[in-house]
């Protein structure tokens, strides 16, 4: 019996994890985070050439320009903290019976 409950809880924390709406959020989210990074590395680095080089270096033309990469991430970021799975509804439906593993 101890098997099949631990196996339930397995099963049940497989489930989450393998969520699609989760796999996506996380993957947006990643994307988000990369972008975000490329571009405040490249606004540093610029801005570390123009200082030590002494030369006004046109960043307009840079994928980068403009593009408030931050703002981006803070909305993915507040969408995976806000997600709701459809398996959690599922498994609060199971935990309210009396035999939470069946």
């Amino acid at each position: 019996m101890t098997w099949l409950k631990e196996r339930g809880i397995a099963s049940v924390a497989e489930l989450v994890l393998k969520s699609e709406e989760l796999d996506k959020t996380v993957a947006r989210l990643l994307v988000a985070a990369r972008n975000d990074g490329y571009a405040q590395g490249y606004a540093e680095c610029s801005h570390h050439v123009v200082n030590a080089l002494k030369v006004d270096w046109d960043t307009s033309k840079s994928a980068t320009h403009g593009v408030n990469t931050n703002a981006a991430l803070v909305a993915v970021k507040t969408e995976f903290n806000n997600l709701q799975l459809l398996v959690m509804d599922l498994i609060n439906i199971a935990l309210q019976s009396e035999d939470h593993v069946a």
